[in-house]
């Protein structure tokens, strides 16, 4: 099959940690591929993933007001567009491809119906004119197969990247042990093409990015009768959405569960460092698979000038990272959490306790804090109480 002769488009899809920033900084870091345009899709309203991402010479658009898969489906068109036109134009550097980071709680039908189906509606000329710049060249998930099909049972978004992809990758395989990684991998990928038997299904530590990011045709009819009647679904939906919205000026509506919830934690000062160590291991501890992500950039008091990134999914920690210098203007200590029926405030009250040096009662946080605390675990505050309060 012939490629089209316009830009091609990648949909970079996985859940919550999976490591798509991270393959994405290693793509980009050969001087290669300096021609990508990216565009990174938050959830959440303070932006922190692009500064995770290699800036150099790569376009970079960033989208945090909230998940594309929950925004008209035209705003993936615009996007593009103003990119296109940026180049065009000279006001960015050109580029002759563009990944789409996906929130890692995003849907892939709605993205995938606005470029990959023909629309009947004018709304305006967004939809004509991103049919004639640009294609669907791939869409490729991270699959985490320490969280494995725990991921998929408990969140719907998951199964449908998974249904959605072309490519399939496997990630965080190094750290299944040596005696059972073959055949642990073996029978995840069995799982997986039981969901999605067209999709090529290949180990992070083995692939060639390279080959992940090359055009090739991406064919919603290949992806199965799933596949197409979610976006048959979609369709119906986006009409209905039109509709709603010429009545109503309130918006889209999430897509994802009441209990999901994502909110920040900015802060002005450097921190300590021990404190904020504490303040994650307490937090990781108590809420265990309820704590869907961290992740954020933070001011040490220890060295303020050289931030430190973490990223945290669920009960497993990432070593923190210290960079050379501060990605950008901004030096605020910047938290975002996605949670799952969590009350942030009792997180926040958590925060404070912890990195405020005033005398707290860890015992009565632990009765107003227990919807997420195990048992075991509440003995464990009442110690720390003591020991927080002779931190330096």
């Amino acid at each position: 099959m012939s490629l089209p002769d316009r830009i091609p488009v990648y949909f970079l899809s996985g859940f919550l940690g999976a490591g798509k920033s991270t393959l994405l900084n290693r793509f980009l870091s050969d001087a290669s591929f300096g021609d990508t345009a990216v565009i990174i899709n938050e959830f959440g309203d303070v932006p922190v993933d692009h500064l995770l991402v290699r800036q150099g010479e790569t376009t970079i658009s960033q989208v945090s007001s909230g998940c594309l898969c929950c925004s008209s489906t035209s705003d993936i068109r615009t996007t593009l567009l103003d990119l296109h036109y940026a180049a065009t134009h000279g006001d960015s550097v050109g580029f002759s491809r563009v990944i789409v980071e996906m929130s890692g709680l995003g849907d892939p039908a709605p993205l995938v119906n606005a470029l990959a189906v023909k629309h009947d509606d004018a709304i305006t000329q967004n939809h004509e004119l991103a049919d004639d710049a640009f294609y669907i060249a791939g869409f490729i998930t991270l699959f985490d197969v320490v969280a494995g099909m725990f991921s998929i049972e408990n969140h719907f978004e998951v199964l449908k990247q998974v249904a959605f992809a072309d490519r399939i990758v496997l990630t965080k395989t190094d750290l299944l042990s040596d005696k059972t990684r073959q055949a642990d991998i073996e029978k995840l990928s069995d799982e997986l093409r039981s969901i999605n038997s067209s999709a090529q299904i290949v180990n992070r530590q083995e692939v060639d990015l390279d080959t992940l990011f090359s055009p090739r045709p991406y064919s919603v009819v290949e992806q199965g009768e799933d596949v197409l009647g979610w976006l048959a679904l979609e369709e119906a939906l986006a009409a209905e959405a039109k509709h709603v919205h010429n009545e109503n000026t309130e918006g889209n509506p999430s897509r994802h569960g009441d209990g999901i919830r994502t909110f920040s934690i900015v802060g002005d000062n450097p921190l300590p460092e021990k404190r904020v160590q504490e303040f994650l291991s307490i937090l990781r501890s108590s809420a265990g698979p309820r704590l869907l992500r961290v992740k954020g950039i933070i001011a040490t008091e220890e060295s303020p000038e050289h931030p430190l990134i973490i990223h945290a999914v669920q009960h497993i920690m990432s070593e923190p990272v210290r960079l050379d210098a501060w990605p950008d203007e901004d030096h605020r200590t910047r938290l975002v959490f996605i949670t799952s029926n969590i009350d942030p405030d009792k997180i926040r009250e958590l925060f404070e306790a912890i990195i405020n040096p005033t005398p707290f009662s860890f015992t009565k946080f632990a009765k107003e804090f227990g919807s997420i605390l195990s048992k075991p675990f509440t003995k464990s505050l009442s110690t720390f109480s003591i020991q927080s309060r002779r931190l330096p």
